[in-house]
């Protein structure tokens, strides 16, 4: 997606950085956190404030759709439910596990609920469920599960 405010946030981080800064250079895409509006709302405030700092992915998804997987060094516009730029993210770590080897210290970086695994997996569970569902898959604890860890790089003046 490219809007003009895309593309505004995008040219004000980029003033930010000395010319000869690669970033100049750089793709990025813009994309919200979750499958609903109120999901990208929730979880890009979480971002913003530095309590989210990884998020996890089907792999399925990746497979199933030919979406490009993320990358290290990747970096993202963060939207809200109004598709809004809220901040600029970089990729910073990539790890596949299956659903049940997702451990505490992950769930706790993914910033959601009260951050525990316990949590981190009932919300999970049903998110991947229904996004098995539109794949025409079936959730399972041994589903592999991209974890990503992503660092704010650029949050736009208030």
């Amino acid at each position: 997606m490219t809007t003009d405010a895309v593309k505004q946030c995008w040219q004000d981080y980029v003033a930010t950085l000395p010319d000869d800064h690669a970033h100049h250079q750089a793709i990025y895409s813009a994309w919200g956190f979750g499958d609903s509006p109120q999901m990208k709302d929730e979880l890009g405030a979480l971002v913003v404030t530095g309590t989210k700092t990884a998020t996890a992915s089907s792999i399925w998804t990746y497979e199933d759709t030919a979406a490009p997987e993320p990358y290290p060094g990747e970096i993202s516009i963060i939207l809200n439910g109004a598709d809004e730029p809220l901040c600029i993210i970089q990729t910073t770590a990539l790890n596949v596990k299956t659903f049940d080897e997702v451990d505490a210290q992950f769930a706790y970086d993914e910033g959601e609920g009260d951050r525990s695994l316990q949590y981190w997996r009932e919300a999970h569970r049903r998110f991947f469920t229904r996004e098995c569902a539109r794949l025409g898959r079936t959730f399972t604890e041994k589903m592999p599960v991209l974890c990503e860890r992503f660092k704010v790089i650029y949050t736009p003046p208030a």
